[in-house]
């Protein structure tokens, strides 16, 4: 019981410091951008600082846990390090020059419906049609992403707050953006997405394998600064004062993109998945729109409006379903283990037995 419940509050303290982290980075990131940060430069940044701040704890604390590296891991790593890193992250800025901030918030909260999608297509996702679990993890998914569209699109009548500003300036702010590229901006937002969604994955994957979430945060933020140096280096060419470092928003950017953004939300989301796998992590996402409103109320003194508070109960629903339908899952796998040693004394007592100390032994790299 005491461990069981350690695991849940661990889980779940980690989706909270997620969620939140992800708020700290859109207002911190928004800056940067605006002060004419390249988005290339910010991501090659933020995961350097990452990578350096990881490294030592990685070394220490998980020496003795830390598997051989493989070739198959290797290369997981690299794609990693080039999947979320360098493509997810440039072309979501890329595709905020030609859409709005509205648009894009909505897109990319079909990150948990294609990471459900990929993870059945996987098997990385029990998914069985008969079945009222399964039900309710896909309608869950797909409530939780209604509910975040619910709450980007529409407004409905404003809520009157006695903190809020009674404002209508609201609906005439979408005057110079006619020129949008729409097709172009929407495309590589959806591209954006399918790479989250695929690190997510491929992620879950690699922890199977190699389970030393720090070392495997560390690897990543490394191997992505590189191939995102090589990439800014080949698209910029030449230009070298993006490059430039002051104190500014732009360092306060890189900075906490690194330690929050990069380093914990990578280790963080390995945790989660290591419990609850990649759906279940990516469920949650909606919620960064939630926590943005409640804080633009208080901080900024925006207008609540019907539509946001009828998107924010539709995502709590919906979330609802994917914990239970998860919680199911776990009765499940839990009934089966306890009972495969009664099944068959002999194999679970063979498979119990360790005759080789080899996997106990470390390479003594990351």
């Amino acid at each position: 019981m005491g461990d069981g419940l350690k695991k849940k509050l661990k889980v779940y303290l980690s989706l909270v410091v997620v969620q939140f982290g992800n708020v700290g980075m859109a207002i911190v990131a928004k800056a940067a951008l605006n002060q004419g940060t390249s988005h290339y430069t910010f991501s090659v940044y933020r995961n350097i600082i990452a990578a350096l701040l990881f490294a030592p704890f990685a070394f220490v604390t998980k020496r003795k846990i830390r598997p051989k590296m493989t070739f198959s891991v290797f290369i997981k790593i690299m794609l990693l390090g080039l999947l979320d890193p360098v493509f997810a992250q440039n072309m979501l800025y890329s595709g905020l020059k030609y859409k709005s901030a509205t648009f894009t918030a909505a897109m990319c909260n079909l990150v948990p419906a294609i990471t459900f999608v990929m993870a059945w297509i996987l098997r990385i996702e029990k998914v069985n049609l008969r079945d009222a679990r399964s039900y309710a993890k896909i309608v869950g998914t797909m409530v939780t992403v209604g509910g975040a569209m619910i709450m980007t699109l529409l407004s409905g009548p404003v809520i009157p707050l006695p903190w809020t500003h009674n404002s209508h300036h609201s609906h005439s702010s979408s005057n110079s953006n006619d020129h949008e590229n729409l097709v172009k901006g929407a495309l590589m937002i959806a591209a954006s997405c399918f790479g989250s969604s695929l690190f997510y994955i491929l992620q879950a994957v690699t922890l199977k394998t190699y389970p030393a979430g720090l070392s495997l945060t560390t690897l990543i933020c490394t191997f992505g600064a590189l191939e995102g140096t090589v990439l800014t280096f080949i698209v910029e060419r030449g230009n070298t004062a993006i490059w430039a470092l002051g104190w500014n928003a732009k360092l306060l950017a890189y900075v906490y993109g690194g330690i929050v953004a990069s380093g914990m939300t990578y280790y963080l989301s390995g945790v989660i998945m290591k419990e609850k796998g990649p759906v279940f992590l990516t469920a949650f996402n909606p919620c960064t729109m939630v926590i943005v409103a409640i804080f633009s109320s208080f901080i900024f003194h925006e207008q609540m409006t019907v539509g946001k508070v009828t998107g924010a109960l539709v995502i709590v629903a919906g979330l609802y379903f994917v914990i239970w339908g998860k919680s199911k899952d776990h009765m499940e796998t839990a009934v089966m283990l306890t009972e495969l040693p009664q099944q068959n004394p002999p194999a679970a007592a063979a498979n119990h037995q360790d005759p080789s100390p080899e996997p106990a032994k470390t390479d003594g790299g990351f």
